[in-house]
């Protein structure tokens, strides 16, 4: 293993070679430890974290389904981060080779010995360490693969030199995931925010349903009477009421989500794009969704399919996010009504002051601003901070935003109270 894989040999040794150990069955882990014992169960699975240059050290020997595993984890990571058939620092023949149908063995391998989990991680570490992009525009690879989140941006991303006989492939592929997240987020997304809606329509008189009676309590102590003849016992005149009314099916809040379609915000893309057909199917929201690098494109017409949205994208190129506002400043018709939800890194290549006085003439007028740096299980990603402090200083403060937390953080807009940000160190 060489230095410039340090990155991806980390990544193996965590969740890849370390995780592999545990894809025993239990029958095999417990004839491991009768045959070699506690100690030489360890030095088996330290044998299959470090990799083949460890097999001296430890002087454990892999067979069978252990030397299988341990050959799938080395024609990734000990090709020294090559093209595919190079040569690792062991010597021996590493990588998964040029040929289309190397790498499907190599993809069957892996889903026969690791969990789905790590499966999506080795893809991802092969794209990106071996060069095998230009493999997945082939329609027997795309079948062959894991779909994930992180596989539907790198589709995208090769949208434009994909042949016509792998779209129709790559297409089932970003829609067989992209209904894995609907099934996941929908009920929460729309529970939360029909919530949201309601508690929002507040009413002067609400009915006995809706009364918030916490609120209503605490603002009626002054209306305490103590009851005659009993010890200490009282009660409260509610002189008011305080609640909120349902919803009705008119429209109540405008959502203009605006994504950054940088590539590296491929990920974020593939959510938002969900979240914004999920928000559209509800009746009380009216949703515009818009992507921007350089140019803007709206994509609003297609969020009745979220599949048809992804494709509309094309990710990479540069970012204009004072253009992109300022296209969305144009659609906005109802201000103390409207939510914009800015997802970017904030790395502008526009013009940044004009950017800042968007952003707070549509506070100024009463507009609900978010800013997200991401939209995706990965965490805080790379970000221009001066460009984060600015906003936290209008009152927008930027924050990554796992797909779990986007309802509340959504729910919380509309209600216009306070975001819940995840992580008060990592935002500004």
């Amino acid at each position: 293993m060489t230095t410039d894989g340090a990155t991806a040999t980390d990544r193996a040794t965590d969740t890849g070679r370390a995780t592999a150990t545990g894809t025993d069955t239990d029958r095999d882990r417990d004839k491991a430890t009768d045959t070699k014992g506690e100690a030489g169960e360890r030095l088996r699975r330290w044998r299959m974290v470090l990799g083949a240059d460890s097999a001296e050290s430890t002087g454990c020997t892999l067979t069978g389904r252990d030397a299988a595993m341990d050959g799938a984890l080395t024609a990734l990571y000990e090709g020294g981060g090559r093209q595919p058939g190079g040569r690792g620092r062991s010597g021996r023949s590493a990588g998964l080779g040029a040929s289309a149908p190397s790498v499907a063995r190599w993809l069957g391998d892996i889903r026969t010995y690791f969990p789905s989990s790590v499966v999506q991680v080795m893809q991802r570490d092969a794209i990106d360490r071996l060069g095998l992009s230009t493999l997945l525009l082939e329609p027997e690879m795309l079948e062959a693969v894991e779909a994930d989140v992180h596989l539907v941006g790198t589709l995208l991303s090769l949208n434009k030199v994909m042949p016509e006989t792998t779209k129709e492939t790559a297409r089932a592929v970003v829609r067989k995931v992209v209904e894995q997240l609907e099934n996941r987020l929908t009920s929460r997304t729309r529970a939360a925010l029909t919530g949201a809606l309601d508690r929002s329509a507040k009413v002067s008189r609400p009915r006995h349903h809706d009364i918030d009676w916490n609120r209503t309590i605490r603002a009626n102590l002054k209306n305490y009477l103590t009851l005659p003849g009993e010890d200490g016992a009282g009660t409260i005149v509610p002189e008011r009421l305080i609640g909120y009314g349902r919803a009705a099916q008119s429209v109540k809040k405008d959502v203009i989500l605006c994504i950054d379609q940088s590539g590296s915000m491929a990920a974020s893309v593939v959510y938002a794009s969900v979240f914004g057909a999920v928000l559209a199917s509800m009746r009380a929201l009216r949703t515009r969704l818009v992507v921007f690098d350089t140019a803007v494109v709206d994509l609003t017409d297609q969020l009745d399919d979220p599949v048809d949205v992804l494709f509309g994208t094309q990710l990479g190129g540069g970012t204009d996010i004072n253009r992109a506002l300022a296209y969305c400043q144009s659609r906005i018709t109802r201000p103390a009504d409207t939510v914009v939800v800015l997802i970017s890194d904030l790395y502008e290549g526009g013009i940044r002051n004009e950017m800042l006085k968007r952003v707070a003439a549509m506070k100024a007028s009463g507009v609900q601003f978010v800013t997200l740096l991401a939209l995706s299980d990965e965490g805080a990603p790379a970000y221009d901070r001066d460009h984060a402090t600015a906003l936290s200083a209008l009152g927008a403060p930027a924050f990554a935003c796992t797909p779990d937390l986007f309802p509340e953080v959504m729910a919380a807009a509309i209600e216009k109270r306070a975001l819940p940000i995840p992580d008060k160190e990592t935002h500004q």
